[in-house]
Formats: C-alpha cells, structure tokens, sequence
C-alpha cells in the first residue's frame, strides 16, 4: 500500500484530504504542524508528501528541503492559496512536483496524486536496477521528457532497436543504458562504441573481432564488441559517421544476426540488442546517399529524440539542484543552495553544450565556492554576461564593495573566446588563432590548459 504525509493545519481540510485519499486506497499519516512532519520524514519512508505552505513552526517550504532530503524519490505536492507567491516560487524552484490552489477540486487532488504516484513508479524503476546503474542524471520534469521516459518504460523489456537522436549532450547513452538496465539483459554485457571516432579497419576489428595474424600486430585471436555483448546490449554511438563499406557490414550483422571475425571464415551467432545514436539528419545522409537507405530502416525501428536544453527549461532547475546535491557530496563541502541569482543566469542561458555543459558548470561552481551558497560569481563568464548584460557595465560584469578577482576573469574570458573561436573554425587551430588575433604557440600552449583540445591537439570527442 502506497503511503502519504499529508501536512495540513487546518482540521477540516486535513479531514478533507486524509477521507479523498484513503477512499483511493492509499495510507495516510497526517501531520499538523511542518516541524512534526519533519520529525515524521526522518521517521519514514513516504510515496508521496502533500504539504501546505503556511504551517504553524517549519514552513511548508522547509518540509520540502526535508523531503528532498529525506524521501528524495518521493514527489512532493504543495498546497498554497496564492499559486503565483514568493512562497510557491520557492516551492517551484526546490522542486515541488505540483500545486493545489485553494479552493480545490476533489477530483484533480485525486489525479494529480495519481500522476504524481505513477512518475514516482517510473523513477523507482529507472533509478536503481540490481545496483548496477542509477540513472539519476535523467532527471527531468518537462512533459517532452516524461513522454519520453514513458517511451523508455515500454520498449526496454523488449528487444526491438533503438534509434536515439538529438544534440551531443543530450544524454543518449544515459537513455541507451536505461533501456540496458531496465530489461531483461540487465545481467549481461552493455557495450558502448563511437562508430565516428575510429577509422574503418580498426572500427571493424572491435566490432567484429580478429584472428591471430589477420594483419600486422594481431598477435592474438580478439572477440569484437557484438561478441562481449552477446545476451546483452550493444551501443552503436554516431551511427552515421560509419563508411558506406562499413555500413554494408553493420547491415549484414544486424539481418542475419552473426559476425564473422577479420581475417576469419567461421559465421559466429549473436544475440545482441541494439540501441544507435545520432546528432546528424539520418534522413537529410540518406537522401544525399551518405547512408544506406536499408540501414537507416533497420536502425529506426524506434526512433526517440531528445530535446536540446534550451527546448526543456523546466528541467534547469532540477538539473542543476541534481548536480549541486551531488558535486557537494562528492566535495564534501558544506553548501546550503544556490542563490537566486545564479539560478536565475543558470534559468536565462541557452546551453549549447545542453546537459554535459550544465553538469560541468555546476561542478566547477560547487568547487569553486567559498561562501554557503553558490553565487553567480562563481559562474562561467558566459552565464553571467547572458544574465547581467543589460546593466551596461563592461562584460556585463559590475564592480562590487566585495571586488572581484581579475586574473580568474580574465582566464574565463580568453576561455570563453577560444572555445568559440575553435567552433567558428571546425575545430582548426590556427585558423582559430588568426580570429582573435593570437600566436599559433600561445593558442596551443591556452587550449590544452582549458583542455580545449585533447593531448593529441584534436577537438574532445563529444558523444
């Protein structure tokens, strides 16, 4: 039986919603006062809370911070007169799942509790899965992405393949491996592999495997990814930077269900799931004949699309709590929140970079932090001049009695520009160089300082 802390100070309405509730079968405790709920959370385990914002000794709002706290998978629905008041925004922004305006209809509490119980069971699912995997970082709030996740939901026990799209950063190799974890292939291997990041005869040999003296250097006999996976999921990641020779060999694979090792003669079985990703226009490769026709049909057999960052802002805020409560953990250190200011410039930024950029953001700014909450100072120069531009100060920065610090300023603004000038440029260097106006040596020696580029001076792979 599913259980819920309803906190309410008001008899009658507390009457109201313990007599709704348990006529759907749930069991209620309930609490007339916040600092008696606290007590109760740090007690029990809850499916869901239902609290007021106005209580008698902790707040509705310090409920909250106790259940995320506490009850962290349990979703919380706040009770308010007021759904616009500085109150409810606070609730909003600490993650309240939903609101109930007084006076309310007896039928919506019943289904939003519904909705909001059945979210909880999909979290429940996807979160944990025989402690291999937590997939905490889907954390999301957007009906884009609850429609997505229910797709998730469904195709995961089954063994039909998987076509994730969208912008590098979106998180498809987390979907990829909620789908893994959630299935029946759980136990078994799950391999992930950049199809883009490897030339043909060496993306051949780790997807198919080789014999020993099949070329120079293949001392050994080696299985290929589709082998290790065997009984379980293969992650095919940038489908579409394969060759068309590779192609034809990825489409025999998945028809016939056997790969043939390099250098090898002998048709090996494998039971494989395969779930592919994508930042590019399968179908814009298809019509310009940079990818088989035939594969992309064999491929899309699902096809799930993840929205960019900038399409989803209701997920910022969650997001970025997500990354805070657990970059502050990781750190150990000892940070109350972020502060208004910097969640409103986390709130106003485009993230190009989507979900991977506002993780590192977070990661810096949690480890960057001095005071008890992250400031905006403690943001990235383009998050704050995207927020306070408007003030007309140079950079969009003002000098303030606390002062700031130059030297890292001015680190974050060659930064800034650099990385923009490498992507202006595709990636080149020195081309990158000539736009702002630096040396090629100075460019290279800043680039692998920022980490910009990778050891070898190429762009880091973004898949």
């Amino acid at each position: 039986m599913q259980r819920i802390l309803v906190v309410e100070d008001e008899p009658d309405l507390r009457k109201v919603l313990i007599s709704l509730l348990k006529r759907e079968g749930y069991r209620v405790d309930p609490a007339e006062t916040g600092t008696r709920a606290v007590e109760m959370l740090g007690r029990e385990v809850y499916d869901l809370v239902i609290t007021d914002v106005r209580l008698p000794g902790a707040s509705g709002i310090e409920v909250l911070r106790a259940a995320r706290e506490l009850c962290p998978e349990a979703p919380v629905i706040v009770i308010t007169a007021f759904a616009s008041d500085e109150a409810a925004e606070q609730a909003r922004k600490l993650g309240a799942f939903n609101f109930i305006t007084k006076p309310f209809d007896n039928d919506k509490i019943v289904a939003d509790v519904g909705i909001a119980l059945g979210w909880k069971r999909l979290w429940s699912m996807m979160a944990v899965v025989s402690g291999k995997y937590r997939f905490d970082q889907l954390v999301a709030r957007s009906e884009k992405m609850k429609t997505i996740m229910e797709t998730v939901a469904q195709v995961a026990p089954t063994t039909s393949t998987v076509l994730l799209t969208g912008e590098s950063g979106t998180g498809k190799e987390m979907i990829a491996r909620a789908i893994h974890y959630n299935s029946p292939r759980r136990e078994n291997a799950f391999v992930s592999i950049n199809c883009g990041a490897l030339p043909d005869e060496l993306l051949e040999s780790e997807l198919f495997g080789h014999v020993k003296g099949s070329f120079t250097g293949a001392i050994a006999s080696k299985k290929g990814f589709f082998e290790v996976a065997d009984g379980g999921t293969i992650f095919l990641d940038e489908i579409g930077d394969t060759s068309p020779a590779m192609q034809i060999k990825l489409l025999r694979s998945l028809q016939e269900r056997t790969i043939r090792r390099v250098g090898g003669n002998e048709e090996i079985s494998v039971d494989v799931r395969v779930v592919t990703a994508t930042n590019q226009d399968l179908e814009a490769l298809v019509r310009e004949k940079k990818l088989r026709e035939d594969l992309y049909y064999r491929i899309n057999v699902i096809p799930i699309k993840l929205p960019p960052l900038r399409d989803r802002p209701e997920d910022i805020t969650h997001l970025a709590y997500h990354f805070f409560d657990r970059y502050k953990q990781e750190m150990g250190k000892k940070l109350s929140g972020v502060s208004d200011e910097a969640m409103a410039a986390l709130n106003a930024y485009h993230w190009p970079g989507n979900i991977r950029e506002l993780q590192n953001v977070l990661e810096r700014a949690v480890a960057l932090e001095s005071s008890d909450v992250v400031r905006a100072e403690s943001l990235p120069l383009e998050i704050r001049v995207g927020r306070s531009a408007s003030r007309g100060t140079l950079l969009g920065l003002a000098l303030t009695d606390e002062g700031i610090d130059l030297e890292t300023l001015l680190e974050q603004v060659r930064e800034h520009y650099m990385r923009e000038a490498l992507k202006r440029r595709g990636g080149v260097q020195i081309q990158a160089a000539r736009l702002l106006g630096m040396s090629f040596r100075s460019f290279r020696y800043f680039a692998k300082k920022y980490r910009l580029v990778s050891r070898n001076g190429s762009e880091p792979s973004e898949a």
